[in-house]
This record gives C-alpha cells, structure tokens and sequence, in this order.
C-alpha cells in the first residue's frame, strides 16, 4: 500500500497546504523520513536533489512544533538545520514558510555575505526553527547573541557539500554546543567515506533511508555529453543556444572568471544573460535568480558554490560548460533540472583533457556516459547544420560522407570546410572577447585529488 500524507500522520493543517500546493502523493524518500522523524529517530538519508527532500525534514519538525508549542516569551531554538550555502538557507527558510503558513511556527535564516543588524534584530523575538551557514552561526555564537541549550532537533542538509567547502571543523563546534540528548537528521545527495564518518559520529542507532541507488543521477533527466575542444566552447554554446531555440538555461562553469567570460561573449552575442558566483554581492546574486526565475533573463551562469541550493521550478536545460573535477558536483549540477518529477536535459560539453573527469563520473553514477558528435541543427533557411566531433582521431559526418556539413562559425582553424553552395560569411568573435580566456587550459590532475 502506497504512503499518503494523511497515512504518514500529519495535522489537517499541513495536509490541506500540501494539498493547496498541488502535492499529490509523497516522494519516496518523503514516505520513508516522515514517520521516523516525526517519532524522534535519527536519520541517514540518502535522496538525489530534486526528490523532495527538504519537505520531508521540514514537515515532520512543522507538526512536532505546532502540537507542542513553545510557551515561553522569547522563543528558543528547537531545531537548527546547518546548510553550506546562503542560497540554500535562503530556500530552505522559504520552503518552511510555505509548508507552515498556518502552523504557528517561526522560522528565521542567517547566513553571511550580508550585514548581521537584520539577523540580529530577527533574532531578539526567537525563533523555534533556525536555518544557518556554519561560519555565520559560529560568529553569532561568539557574540552570544544565539544559544542553541534548547535545540531538539538538528538537520544536516548537502552533508557532503559541507565538507566540500571545508565544513567540518566548524560542524564539530555547533554540536558541541548543543544538547547531548537532540535528534540528527543528516541528508546527503552523494556519500563518500567522510560523508559516513560523519554520518556515524553525529547519530546515534540511526535509520538509514535509501531512496535511489547510492550517487545516482535521477532518471528524469537526459543526459548527454558532446565531445569540443576546449577554445571552441563559447562558439559551440552560443550556437545551440541560438539554433535550439533554447529560453532558460543554467550553464556551470568551473571558475569564477570563466563565468563571467561565458556571460559576457553570450550578451554581447544578443543573448540575455548573468553570472552568479562567491564575488558577487548578495543582492546582486538574487535580483539575478529572481530575474532567471521570472523569464527576464534566458541564461544563468554559475560556478559549483553558487549553485548550491537554487530551486527552479520546471528548469529544463542545464549546460556543464566545464566538466567539473569533483564528480559529486556533476550530480548536483544535473539536479537543478527534472525535478518533482518533471523532465530535463543535462548537456556536458567535453574537451580533450576533460575526459578524465567524464570517466570519474561514468564511477560514480555507474553508468556509462558515451562521447557523441554534435548534433545536427538548422540554419535560418532550414537546412541542416552538422557540427564537426571535435575530439581527435574522429572523423565529421561530412568526412564520413554521411550528409551535409558546415563547421561551425569560428571552430577548429585550419580545417577547411566541406564545399557548399553560396556558403554564408562567418559572422566575427564577439567584441572585447579575450581569446586566451576561451583557452584557459585545465589544471593537471596528480595521482590523487
């Protein structure tokens, strides 16, 4: 018998919201956490991003507060839930008011990269939930303006980005200030031995909840990896943007000044777009999600951190412009499209010296992820376009002879084009654009990451 939300045993409230939200039925890992943690159980979970993970923390906490409701004038901290990223806080915090509009729980978030006056001025009322970055909690800590002596329950959410960005020392401190006796519920898209390790040090005869197979990609999205030397990525990203129609895509890029390299050569291309990543300003990085969101702008170029936790409802396309070092960022960053069970695209673009990075993933994922040509397109005419497989020793559709070809505006120099009738004129770079940061090569990888 499938679980229903009334089955799982949550208040007409919150069953009537959920209901008004359109949720149907509970995904799978929202069928095995609530009961459990709505029983004070501590949890492993193992949940790919999309599947609804953050309702099934959130829920369980909303009914426990609201049928035993704190009596005292300044609210204390009941559950503290510690995530990697403001933007993550940030949804987090969101999803918590919208679940528990009519619940009586109060739910704040603090996080840097933005004045504390705001985060301390919430704070003087109380909360009963706290969403919190480790290092700005610390620092609130510090100035004992926060206390967590009454904290009943803490969440660990993207454990394993946490101790990506270096986490762990501060994950130690936080829970050294809590309660011995708390409930943990540790939730994690991807598990590796120090994952575990933490997992088995903060629980305590916990219930470890699989949802999918361990990393594993949903199988909602497509996933599709075109093999293109690496100077010709601009030009070939532009080009599918343009040829494919394409109106709201996320592109990952590995650094900071490659973002801003790819944003700047698409607008000057005609293409609407904006980079986020840990320069930019926080403001600015939210007036440039909310503008993504609302269809304002048609690309969002990210780096890995500032893509953390971006919840866009229906994203069909995501672009790994670079294909990341970490194979568990290659997870996450898929997971920003065919989420809540709707489908998406994941489009890798893959160089030369990248391949070794596509073949840690392919371990990871357990799934093989096979080079392919680009594909064809259209031209403002109608006729198919065949872009050329840019990876060595492969030979063009046009060399094959298996159909018309045109290399791509700018690609590969020094290969001549396949004849063709009142050929058009290549159109010139964009201007201002630095060739050499379209080249910028890979670092090289030693025995050990």
């Amino acid at each position: 018998m499938s679980s229903t939300f009334t089955t799982l045993g949550l208040n007409s409230g919150l069953q009537q919201t959920l209901q008004d939200l359109g949720y149907k039925k509970p995904t799978p890992i929202q069928a095995k956490a609530i009961a459990p943690a709505m029983d004070g159980e501590d949890l492993i979970a193992e949940a790919q991003t999309g599947t609804g993970k953050t309702a099934a923390f959130a829920l369980p906490l909303l009914h426990r507060f609201n049928a035993s409701p704190s009596e005292e004038q300044v609210r204390p901290i009941r559950a503290l839930i510690l995530a990697p990223t403001r933007e993550l806080a940030i949804q987090v915090k969101e999803s918590f008011l919208e679940y528990g509009k009519d619940q009586g729980v109060r739910t704040i978030a603090v996080f840097g990269g933005v004045r504390i006056d705001a985060q301390l001025h919430q704070l003087k009322r109380g909360t009963d939930i706290m969403v919190a970055t480790p290092g700005r909690l610390l620092d609130l800590i510090h100035q004992k303006e926060v206390n967590l002596r009454q904290v009943e329950v803490l969440v660990l959410d993207e454990a394993d980005r946490m101790l990506d960005l270096g986490f762990i020392n501060d994950i130690h401190k936080v829970v050294s200030k809590l309660p011995k006796a708390h409930q943990t519920l540790l939730f994690s898209a991807t598990f590796g031995p120090a994952v575990e390790t933490l997992a088995k040090e903060l629980t305590r005869n916990p219930q470890w909840l699989k949802a999918d197979k361990r990393n594993s990609a949903a199988q909602s999205v497509q996933q599709t990896c075109y093999g293109v030397d690496n100077r010709d990525k601009v030009e070939v990203l532009r080009y599918m943007i343009n040829n494919g129609s394409w109106k709201q895509v996320m592109v990952f890029a590995r650094t900071k000044k490659r973002a801003d390299m790819v944003t700047e050569y698409l607008r000057d291309a005609g293409i609407s777009a904006a980079a986020i990543h840990g320069d930019k300003p926080q403001r600015e990085r939210m007036q440039t999600l909310s503008q993504f969101k609302a269809g304002q702008l048609r690309i969002l170029v990210a780096t890995d951190v500032a893509a953390r936790g971006l919840d866009i409802d229906a994203l069909p396309r995501v672009v790994n412009y670079d294909v990341p070092q970490q194979p568990e960022a290659y997870i996450h960053r898929i997971g920003r499209t065919g989420r809540a069970g709707s489908n998406g695209q994941a489009i890798t673009l893959v160089s030369p010296d990248e391949r070794s990075y596509l073949a840690e993933i392919e371990v990871l994922i357990k799934r093989g992820l096979k080079l392919k040509p680009l594909p064809a397109l259209k031209d403002e005419q109608g006729q198919p376009v065949y872009f050329e497989d840019a990876l060595p020793g492969k030979k063009s559709r046009a060399q094959q002879g298996k159909g018309p070809h045109r290399t791509m505006p700018g690609t590969q120099p020094g290969r001549k084009k396949a004849p063709t009738p009142q050929a058009e004129p290549e159109p010139p770079r964009a201007p201002g654009l630095r060739p050499s940061l379209m080249s910028t090569p890979v670092a090289k990888k030693g025995k050990k990451r």
